[in-house]
């Protein structure tokens, strides 16, 4: 269309990245610029970044853009305090490829390198699949979420405990922090308290 600019390409997007964050991550839940089209960039269900159909291969620049990343809705963009562009997300915007445990308390590493304390501001959820397993959820922030990848999964699940609910219901889940983060009926397990 006439009147509209051409999106940013990568290296603009990386220089108006790096001038907004200034080493920190940038207030860009505050930000609302103009719309100014979509890129080719696409974040597989691995938490690989990929431009114009190729990874993107240097760490840095992909922790970059995730502290740039927005959502909106079920949109996802990548902005500055000038310029917005839409991406693709194929599942989650994050992976969390490793975990700690300490005292009760799971913390996790994302692909970009940020460690993230599981508890409040920071729950899991679980969502069903259709060949009925669970994939878990991490809250990274502003409604960014990074998905529990397999290899972490088998010891998050190790952590699982039974819990008597108030209304009586006994649930499986994963506690951190004091906070239960229920994953489904006790039932399903086979098992009772």
């Amino acid at each position: 269309m006439t009147g509209e600019k051409p999106p940013m390409t990568l290296d603009a997007l990386a220089a108006a990245a790096r001038e907004s964050g200034e080493g920190r991550l940038p207030p860009v839940h505050l930000w609302n610029p103009p719309f100014c089209g979509d890129i080719d960039m696409r974040i597989a269900a691995d938490g690989t970044w990929f431009y114009n159909g190729t990874p993107i291969s240097r760490p840095a620049m992909v922790r970059l853009f995730s502290t740039i990343l927005k959502r909106e809705d079920d949109q996802y963009f990548l902005v500055t305090p000038v310029e917005k562009c839409g991406i693709r997300v194929d599942d989650a915007p994050f992976a969390a490829v490793e975990m700690r445990v300490a005292s009760g308390a799971l913390d996790f590493r994302t692909n970009v390198g940020d460690w993230i304390a599981c508890g409040p501001g920071h729950g899991m959820r679980f969502v069903r699949q259709a060949n009925g397993g669970y994939v878990p959820y991490l809250h990274v922030r502003n409604d960014l979420w990074a998905r529990v990848m397999r290899s972490v999964y088998y010891d998050l699940v190790e952590l699982g405990e039974i819990r008597n609910l108030d209304d009586g219901a006994a649930m499986f889940g994963i506690a951190s922090r004091g906070d239960l983060y229920k994953m489904c009926d006790a039932s399903e397990l086979g098992e009772t308290p």
